[in-house]
């Protein structure tokens, strides 16, 4: 299967379970959404299924093939992850940093090609970035500054992207401008995005299935419009909350 596979997996951290024998198969062409509060261990179950960290049991397949045993410059040919925090320890420019995301794909002591730097640039474009590409990274806003993180994700160019909090920092028009993005490259290119949310109603715009994580190892999974209820969540945010439909889409808001 293309995707990733969870099979009997069990994640733990400090003591806290975030997943328990949990058996899961997420393929391509979907868009799925993990939603629940703080400290519930979306980020730790991301990085889990990346491959930065070891579950406590159980196993997890990247497009068919045990992901322990493959090497990590595989992995990142196929993987992509954002991570919610980027630090730019050394100074690059825009173009150079969004560069790294071709780094799985370049040989050992070779440098990018054209085809490397115009797949980053078009990246660079899609995320509003075009037209800064010689600029200090440490000169850009925090809203800029995720958007390069995305557009060195998108360099990546990957079957599978795991996002977390991808539009954490950004206005209303970027959010909906990047979540279309992704949502496109998943319909038509075959790809698998996975990514943590805080905002329920871009999961319920964007997302074909969510898993929601209540804490202590209980997630619950299916498809958006079956999944988000106002029931579930609020079972999920412990507080009321209310459906509002509207002729082209549905909204939640606390109640």
């Amino acid at each position: 299967m293309n995707g990733l596979s969870l099979q009997g997996l069990n994640v733990v951290i400090a003591g806290k379970t975030v997943c328990r024998n949990l058996d899961l198969d997420l393929p391509t062409q979907r868009v799925i959404g993990i939603l629940g509060g703080n400290g519930v261990g979306k980020t730790t179950l991301l990085h889990t299924l990346a491959g930065l960290r070891s579950a406590e049991s159980g196993r997890i397949r990247l497009n068919g093939d045990l992901l322990e045993t493959i090497g990590r410059r595989r992995v990142a040919a196929q993987l992509a992850l954002l991570m919610q925090d980027q630090e730019d320890p050394f100074p690059a420019t825009v173009l150079e940093t969004a560069l790294i995301g071709r780094h799985p794909h370049v040989g050992f002591w070779q440098w990018e090609s054209p085809q490397d730097i115009e797949i980053a640039r078009d990246a660079l474009h899609v995320t509003g970035m075009a037209g800064l590409e010689h600029r200090d990274v440490h000169e850009l806003s925090g809203g800029e500054r995720r958007r390069l993180a995305i557009a060195m994700v998108l360099a990546q160019d990957t079957r599978i992207f795991l996002l977390d909090e991808p539009v954490d920092q950004l206005d209303i028009y970027h959010q909906m401008k990047l979540l279309a993005h992704f949502k496109q490259l998943a319909l038509a290119e075959d790809r698998l995005v996975l990514m943590s949310l805080h905002d329920v109603n871009m999961a319920a715009r964007f997302c074909d299935e969510v898993i929601l994580m209540f804490g202590d190892g209980e997630l619950l999974h299916g498809e958006t419009y079956k999944v988000l209820t106002t029931a579930n969540l609020e079972r999920l945010y412990g507080l009321p909350m209310q459906m509002v439909v509207t002729e082209h889409a549905l909204f939640f808001q606390p109640g």
